[in-house]
């Protein structure tokens, strides 16, 4: 009969239509090859075409996106208060760099309110791109165990750490630290939809600052490495946490659904 797949269960879901901005934490998503249906689908670039991140700025700390992919609304508020909203329509083709790993293509909008009103943001001249398919970096899922952040816990004698610090799209319980890493290559099937594991997320800073108010209140690099050691990853030697994944299968994830790491390739 062979081994018994083991099931992991997921606790939750996190997107954002512009990248770096906060995290929504829906019931459910609809998985497709390039990720989450309206995750990450916005971004911004620097007058020199640079992308831009929340580790650079932490003035997109505690600002909200939503978008309704039929009107093309998109909406920026911080709490209750809308700040800056509009139909998102484009104005120029660019070719965007995600950090030496692949070129992404996307439109800017057509509307200067968006690129003012980030520019105020961040302090200085920056544009909104829309991707013509996803802004994820390396792969479009990303998979964190909540052992693994109980462990760096521990490790670093805290009581606990935010797992929204690691803005991660999937998060599950069960299992050992960090038995995500032991997945590479293996198929695994999460709700409806089935993924192909990845190599290791190689953290940046983002992860020191608070996921709310954006101020560097935890070194989490540091506790990651004082336990982990530089680990390789495909974007160098680093505090790997957590793991990429492909999409193989599309299909909805809803939160509380079963996550099964199969036991062939």
């Amino acid at each position: 009969l062979g081994p018994v797949p083991i099931d992991y269960t997921i606790t939750r879901l996190s997107v954002t239509a512009i990248k770096g901005l906060s995290l929504h934490h829906p019931d459910s998503i609809e998985l497709t090859t390039h990720g989450a249906v309206g995750d990450r689908l916005f971004y911004l670039v620097d007058d020199d075409g640079a992308l831009q991140s929340c580790t650079r700025n932490p003035g997109l700390y505690g600002l909200s996106a939503a978008y309704d992919g039929e009107s093309r609304r998109l909406v920026v508020t911080r709490g209750d208060e809308v700040l800056v909203a509009g139909i998102a329509e484009a104005a120029s083709a660019v070719d965007t760099d995600m950090w030496g790993l692949r070129w992404i293509s996307g439109d800017t909008l057509s509307d200067p309110a968006w690129s003012n009103f980030f520019s105020d943001v961040v302090g200085e001249r920056v544009h909104l791109v829309q991707a013509r398919e996803s802004a994820f970096d390396v792969q479009p899922v990303t998979l964190l165990g909540t052992s693994s952040v109980a462990e760096l816990a521990r490790r670093a004698g805290l009581t606990d750490v935010d797992p929204r610090r690691f803005r991660m799209l999937i998060e599950f319980a069960g299992g050992d630290p960090h038995v995500e890493d032991t997945w590479t290559g293996k198929r695994v099937r999460v709700g409806e939809a089935v993924l192909r594991a990845g190599g290791p997320v190689k953290r940046c800073a983002a992860t020191t600052r608070h996921p709310d108010s954006g101020a560097v209140d935890l070194q989490t690099l540091r506790m990651v490495l004082a336990y982990r050691g530089r680990q390789s990853s495909e974007l160098g030697l680093g505090a790997n946490f957590g793991t990429y994944g492909a999409v193989l299968e599309p299909g909805s994830i809803s939160v509380g659904d079963r996550l099964t790491v199969c036991t062939d390739a």
